[in-house]
C-alpha cells in the first residue's frame, strides 16, 4: 500500500481491490446476478431504481451490458457460484468520477450525497461531502426528516425517514432508530420535490437555507441505488457506485441518463474502502492527507 500519507498508485489500489474482494473475484453470487438482471429487463420497478429504462433490455442484453461497464463473468453457462468485477474497469470508473467531483469543487457547485447502504459506505461520502465542503460547494440536504411506509417481512410494516450524516449524506433511518439499507427512489424524488419548491437546506460554501432560492438545485449527485437512479433520471449529473448485482445505474449510464458507474462490491468492511477514497480524492485534486 501507499506510503503514509499518499493516496495509492493506480497498481497498488488495483491490488488492494483483489485482496480485500472489493473487485476481482468477489462474493456476489452469480444467480443473484443473474435474477436481478432478469427482474430489471422484466421492468421490475425494484430492481430499475427509479430509472425510466427502455423496454428493450433482456436478460442476455444485461448481462452482456454488465461485462462490458462491469467485468462480470461474460459465461452466460456459468449460473451458479461467485462472480467478478474487472478492478481496471473500477479504476478507470474511479478516475472518471473523480474528474467530475473535481470539476464540481472548482465550479463550487450545488452537491447532493446519498447512500441506500449506510452500513459500509457511509465513511466514503463523507470523505467526499466535507472535502467539496471545504472547497466551497453547497452540500444541499433537504428533506431532513420525511418519512414514508414500507412494508416489512411477515406482513408488517415501518416507517423509514431521510436523516443525514455529518455534514450532509443522506440515509434512511426506521423506527428503530438504525439506518437502513434500501434501493428506493422515493427519498431522492422527495428530496428534489422539496429543492424545486425552494424549501430546502444547505451547509458548506454559501451555506445558509435554501428557501425561496432558485439557486438551490443540485449540480451533481454522489450516490447509490434508488437514490443516484432517481437523480439521474430527473437530469442531474450522477456519479455513483454499483455492485454486479445492480444492474439499473449501469443501464442507465448505458442509456444516458447516469453519468459515471463505478462497479465494487459494496458490502465489504467500511474500512477496506480508505484507498480508494483517497485515490478518488486524489483524482479529483482534494487530497489532504488525513
Amino acid at each position: 500500500m501507499a506510503e503514509t500519507g499518499k493516496p495509492p498508485t493506480r497498481e497498488e489500489l488495483r491490488a488492494h481491490l483483489v485482496r480485500t474482494m472489493i473487485a476481482g473475484d468477489v462474493a456476489t453470487p452469480r444467480q443473484n446476478n443473474l435474477l436481478h438482471y432478469r427482474r430489471m429487463a422484466a421492468g421490475n420497478p425494484y430492481y430499475q431504481f427509479g430509472l425510466e429504462l427502455k423496454p428493450s433490455w433482456t436478460e442476455r442484453s444485461v448481462l452482456e451490458m454488465m461485462v462490458e461497464r462491469c467485468g462480470v463473468n461474460p459465461d452466460p453457462g456459468h449460473v451458479y457460484g461467485d462472480d467478478t468485477i474487472d478492478p481496471e474497469i473500477t479504476i478507470d470508473a474511479l478516475e472518471a468520477m473523480g474528474d467530475r467531483i473535481g470539476l464540481a469543487a472548482r465550479r463550487r457547485e450545488n452537491v447532493v450525497v446519498a447512500t441506500g447502504h449506510p452500513a459500509t459506505l457511509t465513511p466514503v461520502y463523507q470523505a467526499v461531502a466535507r472535502a467539496l465542503e471545504g472547497a466551497g460547494c453547497r452540500i444541499l440536504t433537504p428533506a431532513a426528516g420525511w418519512t414514508y411506509e414500507i412494508d416489512v417481512d411477515y406482513g408488517g410494516s415501518d416507517l423509514r425517514r431521510i436523516v443525514y450524516a455529518e455534514p450532509g449524506v443522506a440515509m434512511l433511518e426506521g423506527e428503530d432508530f438504525r439506518t437502513h439499507h434500501t434501493h428506493d427512489p422515493h427519498p431522492m424524488e422527495a428530496m428534489l420535490r422539496e429543492l424545486a419548491a425552494g424549501t430546502g437546506a444547505a451547509s458548506g460554501g454559501t451555506g445558509g437555507s435554501t428557501g425561496g432560492d432558485p439557486e438551490a438545485w443540485p449540480d451533481l449527485a454522489i450516490a447509490d441505488h434508488g437514490w443516484a437512479g432517481a437523480a439521474g433520471q430527473a437530469g442531474i449529473d450522477t456519479v455513483g457506485f454499483a455492485d454486479c448485482n445492480d444492474p439499473a445505474l449501469f443501464a442507465g449510464a448505458a442509456e444516458g441518463k447516469v453519468d459515471v458507474v463505478v462497479p465494487l462490491d459494496d458490502g465489504v468492511s467500511p474500512h477496506h474502502y480508505a484507498p480508494l477514497t483517497a485515490y478518488l480524492l486524489a483524482r479529483a485534486g482534494l487530497y489532504s492527507g488525513d
